[in-house]
């Protein structure tokens, strides 16, 4: 399976697309914000380029994604009122695999525009957004021409299946009954995939370019806790229908993610051995698999059915694409129902979170 083809978010603005189930994502954007205009506004105070360069990798569709280029804007608008000076010329480069729903960004742009305008008046910017298909395992920008890069929910996703995972029987990701083999295999493509980014990235920005990243991570060091518990029950979900006869097991044997969930040690240890960046800040928070608020389930009778709901729909915006090329799209419906279940049955015992690692990082 060749990920950068196959690999995308649900396009379009459907029940089951990424665009009407990305709210976690929306709440890990909102949660990671300090951090991201904390370095932007560094970069400016001591930079005030007279065009302002900034590249999203990881940008997919939807009501996200021009969230994050709109937290800048306004950042650098304020900024600029502090310090009496007109503000840059922005222009934003949102990339994503080809495969992404580029179309619905493009759609989008128009009412963007005219909502700057509106706000900040016909003498702001101007604003230029572009659309840039590629994997952000490649380069992407031309040497030391990006002041900003920012990535949310996205570096978890590996380049490929790490090519020696064997005999992870039963299992899509990491787990208990996973052989040790199988952690090296993930491990060793974890570090050479970001590794590479960080190597990538350094070219194409300034001298003392910023970057921010928001991935899924570990809480814990132990690589099989409950951190990757919802992949566990995806993995049960896979079986159930095996057991049914609706999978043959060889092909559930033969499947699995493209992804990694790194511990704080982890990505620190990379980014010290890769060296292209001086590490500012690294954060952990943690949010509800539902994108819930944890006030409003204390406030609010909480229905496990919805948080489940949401949940399956959530991982089935962002691994549908995967699973139906593999597994074919007439068991979709049925994995992710049997799926939702699982999740319900599983909050109505414990609780369920993603942490995720925000860092902030500057070039050398």
């Amino acid at each position: 399976m060749e990920v950068q083809q196959v690999l995308h978010m649900n396009g379009g603005d459907g029940e089951t697309s990424y665009a009407t189930n990305s709210n976690l994502q929306k709440l890990v954007i909102t949660k990671a914000k300090p951090v991201v205009i904390r370095s932007i506004s560094d970069l400016f105070t001591t930079n005030l380029p007279p065009c302002l360069r900034v590249a999203d990798l990881g940008c997919s569709s939807g009501p996200n994604t021009l969230l994050v280029i709109s937290e800048i804007i306004e950042a650098i608008d304020e900024i600029c009122h502090q310090l009496n000076c007109n503000t840059p010329e922005f222009q934003v480069f949102l990339n994503d695999l080809p495969s992404n729903d580029f179309n619905t960004i493009f759609k989008s742009l128009p009412v963007f525009y005219e909502q700057l305008k509106k706000e900040k008046g016909e003498k702001f910017g101007p604003c230029s957004i572009t659309g840039l298909p590629g994997s952000f395992y490649e380069r992407l920008f031309p040497s030391n021409t990006i002041d900003f890069i920012h990535s949310s929910s996205s570096l978890h996703w590996l380049s490929q299946v790490p090519s020696t995972v064997e005999n992870n029987k039963g299992n899509i990701y990491l787990a208990r009954t996973s052989p040790p083999s199988v952690l090296r295999a993930y491990l060793d493509q974890f570090q050479k995939d970001f590794s590479l980014f960080l190597s990538l990235r350094s070219k194409e920005l300034i001298p003392q370019g910023r970057m921010v990243l928001t991935m899924i991570g570990r809480r814990s060091e132990d690589p099989f806790g409950k951190d990757c518990y919802f992949w566990e029950l995806l993995s049960k979900s896979l079986n159930d229908l095996v057991s049914e006869g609706l999978i043959d097991e060889r092909k559930v044997d033969s499947f699995n993610l493209p992804y990694y969930i790194p511990s704080r040690k982890e990505l620190e240890a990379i980014v010290c051995a890769e060296g292209s960046f001086y590490l500012d800040q690294l954060e952990i928070f943690d949010v509800n698999w539902d994108a819930s608020d944890d006030d409003d389930i204390k406030e609010f009778m909480f229905d496990r059915f919805m948080s489940g709901q949401k949940v399956a729909k959530c991982i089935r915006a962002a691994t549908e694409s995967l699973l139906a090329c593999h597994f074919g799209y007439v068991v979709i419906d049925v994995l992710f129902n049997r799926y939702m279940e699982y999740v319900s049955d599983h909050l109505s015992k414990d609780e369920g979170k993603f942490f995720n690692l925000v860092v902030s990082l500057r070039g050398k």
